[in-house]
């Protein structure tokens, strides 16, 4: 790692800046060579990338948005901080892949696509048991096993998650350096320390570096942030909402549990004491059917 103190970063966790970095060509195609293991070729970055008509009814934008040259290669990358449903990006994915076959002659489609997610804050992501995710990289990919376990390369499109706020000591160099550059950039902003010898990290903290910035963009970054902060505030509150609601409701279901244990103790109580059921449901309310039930 190469120690760089000075000019101070601008946050690369703000949707401005991000897209400032990344759709720098040196950046883009030294960031995917590193990530996905490509060496991609691409005329044209776009950014809030969306699909028209719009694939089964669905309005999603792609923060970052490139194809190859060779028309071979389609990379998204998408910066999120708030919404972790990580089944939200799986449709995504799934969705750039339908739109290929839109405009395919046949089934068959020679496109990889490759989504990069980007994990900008700390989170706690729960897998479908419920158990916390806390992984710094993780890969799904779209192709075959045999019985071996070996791979059969027969789709080749990837879905990566990225997550500077996990970190291991096990993770490659090719990650490590952009996951550095990710966290540094929000966390340690005036003494960061990244990898320089990657000429990618090199000319993304060259472009995110506040010295750099023009007035108009650090504008932008301010309005952005202001943004995010209302944001983050609403967020809590609809968290601190969602909690209270679940509260009450567990409340009233121990309530109402804490009431059918009443009566079912009463009703219990007044048949041994050789009460007639029609006392029983006079006095209890409840009905015959359910009497009979609890009496079993």
């Amino acid at each position: 790692m190469f120690f760089y103190p000075d000019p101070m970063l601008a946050p690369l966790d703000n949707e401005v800046i991000f897209k400032i970095a990344f759709t720098d060509m040196d950046v883009f195609t030294c960031f995917v060579r590193d990530i996905v293991g490509i060496n991609v070729q691409v005329n044209k970055i776009e950014t809030e990338k969306r699909f028209f008509p719009k694939v089964g009814n669905i309005d999603f934008a792609y923060d970052i948005f490139a194809e190859s040259t060779d028309h071979r290669i389609v990379i998204e990358i998408q910066k999120v901080e708030y919404d972790y449903h990580f089944d939200r990006f799986l449709h995504y994915h799934n969705m750039a892949i339908a739109e290929l076959q839109r405009s395919a002659r046949e089934y068959k489609i020679d496109v990889e696509v490759y989504t990069i997610v980007v994990l900008t804050s700390p989170y706690n992501g729960l897998d479908k048991r419920g158990r916390a995710i806390k992984n710094e990289v993780l890969i799904s990919g779209a192709d075959t096993r045999d019985l071996k376990d070996k791979i059969v390369p027969i789709y080749g499109h990837q879905l990566i998650f990225l997550n500077p706020h996990h970190k291991t000591k096990q993770t490659p160099q090719n990650y490590r350096d952009w996951l550095y550059l990710f966290y540094e950039s929000t966390e340690n902003r005036e003494n960061y320390k990244v990898n320089l010898a990657n000429k990618g990290i090199q000319k993304a903290v060259k472009l995110i570096s506040i010295d750099n910035l023009s007035p108009e963009k650090n504008r932008e970054i301010k309005e952005t942030e202001g943004k995010r902060v209302v944001l983050s505030i609403l967020q809590k509150e609809i968290n601190q909402k969602d909690a209270w609601l679940k509260e009450a409701i567990d409340k009233r279901k121990e309530a109402e549990q804490d009431k059918a244990n009443f009566q079912s103790n009463m009703i219990k109580k007044l048949h041994e004491k050789r009460n007639s059921m029609e006392d029983i449901v006079e006095i209890t309310g409840v009905s015959l059917e359910d009497i009979r039930k609890i009496l079993e």
